[in-house]
């Protein structure tokens, strides 16, 4: 089975996925997951009055109504040739695991919605499928292309141009700091700074300033992998176990598939489960974490499904360092071959994993949105749950540092002088898709391949809590870019759009990042008002008074509960948040996390054989924390 085009009943173009089973239902297309119970539905509701009225059809159509309250709609990002998008989120019980929502497009007179109705197991594994199915696109229409194209030069007037763009994004999206960074024909055309590296500090950001760039890490360490593969330690093709002998999956025939080519590639079928590193962080050692992988079972097919899985990422980089330095511990071992096989050859002298260092120097603070949506500073607690996890996203870099390592994956391995660093074939390798994410988008070795614009995208990006960042490649066209950010929801927002506008830069493409920014800065504000409605802050004073005084799950450790005045607060060990109360339309009574960054984890109150309990889910598992006695 494959991906197939489709059309919708009205010739709007999608593509269904493998494995989906598809039916037409009067102007409906239903499409249902392979575990059943889950479907996506294009309904082409025709002309409606508006987007509200086409959704309430586009329901009666799919299933009568909606089940369950909506929570928020809001207009969204324009693209791909619709001329109006705006989005629908309904309110599910956490208890129910499942989510529901809508997206009204018009293109002309006519509407076409599609529903999601998906459980969060399925929703979890198969978000890159679903993501397809969501790339609706009118009737007749021709996506954009820069096949055949040449990039402009980056004249001054074009500089500028990117340059007042991040500058008026980052004041929309209340973005304390950015930096951004390009490369074009082997010359630097701009490293530059824009605003604050901290709130209430008057310390300028510039192109020296150290940011976490997070899954950004993950590209360096398969450029590691490359080099020893270049050296003969191993080959991409070599079993995992041979290389570390310590690795082993949940699943034995799935520890005997993985080559040392797959513990970066996102496809081996391990879910992303976060939650011990996020939960234990403090706890964790790199042996420990590597000992965590044989927890785990695949929740796909090997080779089926685009599944992201950071652990996995730790494995790789940590057998790196073991080829080359067998007898040390392995986080030292994996120091020592990224200094000297990577930062040290590329002349990336300020990218560093010590945090000390790192925050001793120029370097940006993490910034994040408090209960009401007010940019504040944050707390970095969260973010040292990455260092015994820092193959994966633990390394610190500025935009200096980042150009340099952009320059070399456009010059295929060669240094500036024209020196090899490593030879052509190990290094591209990387860049070859290992597992669809899309119709044209792939995933390699810790790199995303983007083929729908006609000229390949390389590109990663990463999060942590306070920062975002994206680095990015035209390989046909010899230009590259950098952006790093000091916090996470308008950090997110800005990196998508600049990316965007460095596009329509290069190539003159449709204007649309610009007309977008007020836009998606609206959408952000009014998804955190309709959040913060459902939220009774501080904590209702009834539901926590009822709370244990400890918790204890066997895999994410313990949660002591402490009062503050009238504020509760939840300590998980290595870093701790105020929670609010929720109470869901079943009953259901949640305390959620609220304090910057450190937001939206969902404990469920229950009782389990007269014990007191709190439930936490993430995509496709769940943790019970009992009361500790």
């Amino acid at each position: 089975m494959t991906d197939t085009p489709r059309t919708t009943v009205e010739g709007n173009g999608f593509v269904a996925p493998a494995g989906w089973s598809v039916r037409t239902q009067g102007s409906a297309m239903i499409l249902t997951a392979p575990e059943g119970g889950s479907h996506v539905a294009l309904i082409d509701v025709g002309s409606a009055a508006d987007a509200d009225t086409a959704v309430a059809a586009a329901w009666a159509a799919y299933a009568g109504k909606a089940a369950w309250p909506l929570k928020l709609a809001s207009d969204r990002l324009v693209r791909d040739g619709w001329e109006q998008i705006r989005a629908y989120r309904y309110d599910t019980p956490v208890n129910d695991q499942r989510s529901a929502s809508a997206v009204a497009r018009r293109h002309g007179e006519r509407w076409t919605v599609t529903i999601f109705d998906m459980a969060n197991a399925v929703s979890g594994k198969r978000d890159a499928q679903i993501e397809l199915i969501g790339r609706l696109l009118p009737k007749g229409y021709s996506r954009e292309t820069f096949a055949g194209k040449t990039a402009h030069t980056l004249d001054a007037a074009r500089i500028e141009a990117l340059k007042q763009f991040v500058e008026d994004a980052r004041q929309q999206f209340d973005v304390p700091g950015v930096a951004i960074g390009i490369v074009q024909d082997g010359k630097v055309m701009l490293a530059a700074g824009f605003g604050v590296r901290a709130l209430g500090k008057p310390e300028k950001v510039d192109s020296e300033t150290l940011f976490m760039i997070a899954s950004n890490t993950k590209a360096m360490t398969t450029l590691m992998l490359a080099k020893l593969v270049d050296a003969g330690r191993f080959t991409w093709e070599t079993p995992a176990t041979e290389v570390l002998p310590a690795f082993r999956l949940g699943d034995a025939d799935a520890t005997r598939q993985v080559l040392m080519k797959h513990l970066v590639c996102a496809c081996t079928g391990m879910p992303r489960q976060d939650m011990e590193a996020i939960f234990e962080g403090e706890r964790l050692t790199p042996a420990s974490v590597v000992e965590t992988l044989a927890t785990m079972q695949p929740t796909s097919k090997f080779g089926e499904l685009y599944q992201y899985s950071n652990l996995m990422a730790d494995a790789a980089g940590f057998a790196g360092g073991h080829a080359l330095h067998p007898q040390w511990e392995l986080g030292a071992a994996y120091d020592a071959a990224m200094q000297a096989l990577v930062f040290d050859p590329l002349g990336m002298t300020s990218t560093t994993f010590d945090f000390t260092r790192a925050e001793r120097g120029n370097h940006a603070a993490p910034h994040g949105e408090d209960v009401d949506g007010k940019t504040v500073p944050a707390s970095m607690d969260l973010n040292y749950a990455a260092i015994p996890t820092r193959p994966d996203g633990g390394a610190w870099s500025n935009v200096n540092d980042m150009l340099r390592y952009v320059q070399m994956e456009l010059d295929k391995g060669l240094l500036p002088g024209g020196e090899r660093y490593i030879a052509e074939a190990p290094l591209m390798e990387r860049r070859v898709q290992q597992v669809a994410t899309g119709k044209d988008t792939g995933y390699g070795m810790g790199l995303k391949i983007d083929r729908s614009m006609g000229t390949p995208l390389i590109q990663h990006g990463g999060v942590a809590s306070g920062f975002i960042s994206n680095m990015m490649w035209l390989p046909e066209h010899n230009v590259g870019a950098v952006i790093l950010t000091n916090t996470q929801a308008g950090g997110s927002a800005i990196r998508n759009l600049f990316r965007r506008r460095w596009l329509e830069v290069l190539f003159d493409a449709r204007p649309e990042a610009v007309v977008n920014v007020p836009v998606e800065a609206r959408s952000m504000k009014e998804s955190r008002a309709a959040e913060r409605l459902r939220l009774i802050v501080p904590a209702d004073q009834a539901a926590a008074g009822r709370l244990a005084e400890r918790y204890r799950s066997p895999a994410l450790g313990d949660i002591v509960v402490t009062r503050k005045g009238a504020r509760t607060w939840f300590d998980f060990g290595g870093w701790k948040s105020e929670v609010a109360t929720r109470r869901d339309g079943d009953g259901t009574t949640a305390f959620v996390t609220i304090s910057p960054n450190e937001d939206g984890y969902a404990f469920v109150v229950a009782d389990q054989d007269g014990r007191r309990t709190l439930i936490l889910h993430d995509e496709q598992r769940e943790y019970v924390f009992d009361e500790a006695r």
